[in-house]
């Protein structure tokens, strides 16, 4: 077979006297260099077919399984099979092609090896493991600037989720005070992320532009970007559905009129939030893997990021609170609190609407009402700044 360079590929019964054999650690670092002996010329016929194919084969296979793995176990069973997939599936190209659910990691199993692999992977280029290690340096490790500097790489190479979260963290001056908040800067980040077909960047532009916040006001231009919303995010569970051959009859249905809930406070049948007052009733979006980590991690101890800090009240964000007061709540009951319009938006229909009670009067676990940073309206597309 003739390569691209004009070369062939050796034959199996090719005496091949010595070859350089490179062992690495997990994280892909040299350790060591040494020949070997791989065919002697009287066990030529004997050889095993596997040793003769050429390492470019054999990374382009490796990529593949790399792009599509579904669980990190995938891509491990290759590390430990033999030692030449261990060292050929740590190539940057590999790397590089990974997929998300490659680094779903569970917050349990953290460790410095799982860590160094990100870190590896970021190396080689891989956005999604940019983004991922930015959001578990920035939230659960406190390191703000390497964990910022990550996303903002991701953010470069077009990466929807991190241009996004990165809106979120100019919105609330994350990791700063409250004079850090960069309205305009959310704004054009949020833009750039819709762009891309984000949906949670078109709902949150749907929310400033509704409001005026960080951008001047257009109620139609923001109603329009809400409906793209909810379109995009419609079609990809359906995409979602068509893909798994999963009949979509159980949990899609039309009427002009929304479609009651037998119990509201305790439904039986999840739905996807923001169409059910059109008569449908699909499954939620999945979370990000980075997002479901921040939900474990924080979890795990107790819920509580921090003293006197709060959680996103979303279930699919998981999100803290990197000061006092930094995220808003709902101005009728002030029992949640969210980082984004988006958030609260989902969090609206999909829990709050049917929990949500008016009261008189709301302070904070330390007697204060917050720092002024905005409340969350009953409805679920009014977000005021004060």
């Amino acid at each position: 077979m003739r390569t691209r360079r004009g070369l062939y590929y050796p034959r199996a019964k090719v005496c091949v006297d010595k070859i350089h054999v490179k062992k690495r650690d997990f994280a892909g670092d040299n350790m060591a260099c040494r020949k070997r002996q791989r065919i002697s010329p009287e066990n030529a016929g004997k050889s095993d077919l596997f040793d003769a194919l050429p390492d470019d084969l054999v990374i382009s296979i490796l990529c593949k399984l790399s792009s599509t793995a579904r669980f990190p176990s995938d891509f491990i069973n290759v590390l430990i099979t033999c030692k030449r997939f261990n060292s050929l599936a740590l190539h940057s190209l590999v790397l590089s092609k990974a997929s998300p659910k490659m680094f779903a990691f569970k917050a349990k199993n953290w460790s410095e090896s799982a860590h160094r692999f990100l870190k590896t992977c970021a190396d080689a280029g891989n956005v999604e493991a940019c983004y991922t290690l930015g959001m578990i340096r920035f939230y659960c490790l406190q390191n703000r600037g390497s964990g910022a500097s990550l996303m903002a790489k991701a953010a470069i190479s077009s990466h929807a989720p991190a241009l996004y979260s990165l809106a979120v963290i100019q919105f609330n001056g994350s990791g700063g005070s409250k004079n850090d908040k960069d309205l305009r800067a959310g704004v054009a980040l949020c833009a750039r992320a819709a762009f891309l077909g984000h949906v949670d960047a078109l709902r949150e532009l749907g929310h400033c532009l509704q409001d005026g916040y960080g951008v001047r006001q257009n109620i139609a231009e923001g109603r329009r970007f809400l409906v793209q919303a909810n379109a995009r995010e419609l079609a990809a569970v359906l995409s979602s559905t068509a893909a798994s051959n999963i009949s979509t009859r159980s949990w899609l249905t039309w009427s002009p009129h929304p479609i009651p809930h037998p119990n509201h406070r305790h439904p039986t049948v999840p739905g996807c939030p923001l169409l059910s007052d059109f008569g449908c009733n699909v499954p939620a979006p999945e979370a990000h893997p980075a997002s479901r980590f921040l939900a474990e991690w924080f979890a795990s101890r107790g819920g509580m990021p921090g003293l006197g800090l709060r959680l996103c009240s979303h279930v699919g964000c998981g999100k803290p609170e990197t000061r006092k007061h930094e995220f808003r709540r709902c101005s009728v009951c002030g029992a949640v609190n969210y980082c984004s319009r988006a958030c609260q938006a989902l969090d609206w229909k999909l829990r709050h609407k049917a929990e949500c009670s008016q009261v008189e009067r709301w302070l904070d676990e330390d007697g204060d009402g917050g720092e002024g940073n905005g409340a969350v309206d009953g409805n679920d597309d009014v977000i005021a700044e004060s």
